[in-house]
């Protein structure tokens, strides 16, 4: 028996999607190898109501996809610097800040690279090894007010995040394992 993980009590962790004051609509994600995907994201304003619509869009298609615990707008075809993170449901999670959107993400500090198997709704057929800092520190600001905000995670969340900034840079996980032998067929289960 495994303990809950344990939430984060900050600004990014008492946010909530409904701060948005908008519904989301549930988007198509968009796979490798869609040129949206290995382009750098803009710059946004996190208070442009379109940016805003785009934040609670990307939360509820994260929602509605099975085993995804985050998701940038490059996957749904939107070449932006904003990405939703939620792996409070994963097994593999220690501590996690809950949903929470961040737009113009910059990594402050990292440390400590771990090599684990990531996964991409954008590369369906395939999972890879990644090493990643596994404690990091963040900045971005939060849609709808524009809040500057620092997230410091570890673990798993601290993984999804490199992998969501990634996305904002136009790079995929595949872009990160250290070859061919890497990379593995995904495994279905029925």
């Amino acid at each position: 028996m495994s303990a809950e993980p344990t939430p984060v009590d900050d600004v990014v962790g008492r946010w909530s999607p409904d701060d948005l004051g908008v519904e989301g609509s549930v988007l198509e994600v968009v796979t490798a190898p869609a040129a949206v995907l290995s382009t750098e994201g803009e710059e946004v304003d996190p208070t442009d109501p379109e940016v805003v619509q785009l934040a609670a869009d990307l939360v509820a298609t994260m929602r509605v996809s099975p085993g995804c615990v985050g998701l940038a707008a490059p996957q749904v075809g939107v070449g932006a610097r904003v990405f939703c993170v939620d792996v409070s449901a994963h097994p593999k999670t220690r501590s996690h800040h809950g949903t929470f959107v961040l737009c113009n993400a910059v990594v402050l500090e990292s440390s400590r690279n771990e090599k684990a198997r990531e996964g991409c709704m954008s590369v369906p057929d395939f999972t890879g090894d990644v090493k990643r800092a596994s404690r990091l520190t963040v900045t971005g600001r939060l849609p709808g007010t524009g809040e500057e905000v620092t997230v410091t995670a570890e673990a798993f969340e601290a993984r999804a995040l490199q992998h969501e900034i990634d996305h904002c840079s136009g790079l995929l996980f595949l872009d990160r394992v250290a070859g061919a032998h890497a990379v593995h067929p995904r495994k279905t289960y029925l």
